[in-house]
């Protein structure tokens, strides 16, 4: 058996571990990193988001910038959604597609504009586990005699500041005004007089920036949100939140053999209209044909939860797989993400979960579980 102090020295840290560690925090291996799954507690924590506002360190996620001519089109080959709409300050939530239209990854593309009439710039930010690998496929596929690649992920702090008062708490130490960002905004500014990159994204279904800034100022920033009020949220409740919320988490409800139109994210495919893309045969076959199985939200009773890998069963027989299940903090019941055959995929149809060796009735329920009335709009 491998030595537990060698496996920990194994995973990365963030700059911000230490303050972890000194907050108590439990702390798990997530994508290669060693990272908080709690602090004060998971349901304390999930409750601060809903309702006043929490922080993550999210550092361990890619992030890359890049600047060249054409850059955009040379993303939109790679993605399924159209580009060419945004604007400078916009961003698009999208996949990078494999030639079968399988998930390599699900990012986000900050269009910052151009830097003159034909260099464009843009933030992409990936996660943690597929980081090299998103990497690899974006250097493989773009021009590099056109397009300047650096990877930002080992020197950059990320952290999220969610809720429906995370924009107040951070407007305190941010010198541009916030108030005007719309959902999937973003502009460079500066914290306490250092560059700083601010979007209005986030994975917990609720209102909220993410904060890009260089170690010495997220650490800064930590200390004072947090002598402000603000709770040190933990992966345990971010997977909670962003259950809630319906969205996907990479490995578990989509990956590189589930294409967008399975995982339920078909407003990401834009095929009227954009061009050719990687993956785009398969896409347009599914569209014409239809999928043979869906992802969808499920809900059980009593505390019977079903958990990541239970089977669902129809009639008695095996028909498909729970990706994500938990006892939902904010609606009190069990809630969970399946992919199911397509003519099973339909709300308020009944199906089962083998939980622990026995069935257990469930039903197929609209995505998402939570909708929350403090989110701003595009």
């Amino acid at each position: 058996m491998a030595n537990p102090e060698s496996i920990t020295q194994s995973l990365a840290q963030t700059p911000l571990y230490q303050i972890g560690v000194e907050l108590k925090a439990r702390f798990t291996s997530f994508g290669g990193w060693e990272m908080p799954v709690q602090y004060s507690g998971i349901t304390q924590e999930h409750q601060a988001v809903r309702n006043t506002a929490g922080m993550f360190d999210i550092s361990h996620m890619g992030k890359f910038t890049l600047q060249g001519k054409n850059l955009i089109s040379q993303l939109e080959a790679l993605v399924p959604s159209d580009l060419s709409r945004l604007q400078p300050g916009q961003a698009q939530y999208t996949v990078l597609l494999n030639s079968q239209a399988g998930i390599i990854d699900d990012i986000i593309i900050y269009y910052q504009g151009k830097e003159n009439t034909d260099t464009q710039k843009v933030v992409i930010i990936v996660n943690a586990a597929t980081t090299e690998k998103d990497k690899t496929w974006l250097l493989q596929h773009l021009d590099p005699d056109t397009v300047d690649f650096q990877d930002l992920s080992g020197d950059k702090i990320l952290i999220a500041v969610q809720g429906p008062k995370a924009t107040s708490h951070l407007q305190s130490f941010v010198s541009a005004d916030l108030t005007p960002i719309k959902a999937f905004g973003h502009l460079e500014t500066t914290i306490f007089g250092k560059p700083a990159f601010l979007a209005r994204t986030g994975y917990t279904g609720e209102d909220g920036f993410e904060v890009m800034v260089d170690p010495e100022v997220g650490i800064e920033l930590w200390q004072r949100l947090y002598d402000a009020g603000v709770i040190p949220c933990g992966l345990g409740c971010r997977d909670t939140l962003r259950l809630e919320a319906a969205m996907a988490l990479y490995s578990q409800d989509i990956d590189d053999t589930t294409t967008p139109l399975e995982a339920g994210l078909g407003w990401l495919v834009h095929l009227d209209t954009k061009g050719d893309f990687i993956g785009r045969e398969i896409l347009a076959q599914q569209k014409a044909d239809g999928v043979h199985r869906k992802l969808v939200g499920l809900q059980t009773q009593g505390r019977n939860i079903a958990r990541h890998g239970y089977p669902v069963l129809s009639s008695g027989n095996v028909v498909g797989e729970v990706t994500s299940g938990t006892l939902s903090p904010t609606l009190g019941y069990p809630i969970a993400l399946a992919y199911v055959p397509s003519h099973l995929a339909t709300v308020k149809q009944q199906v089962e979960v083998e939980i622990r060796g026995k069935a257990y009735p469930a039903v197929v329920v609209k995505r998402p579980f939570y909708r929350s009335k403090n989110r701003v709009t595009n």
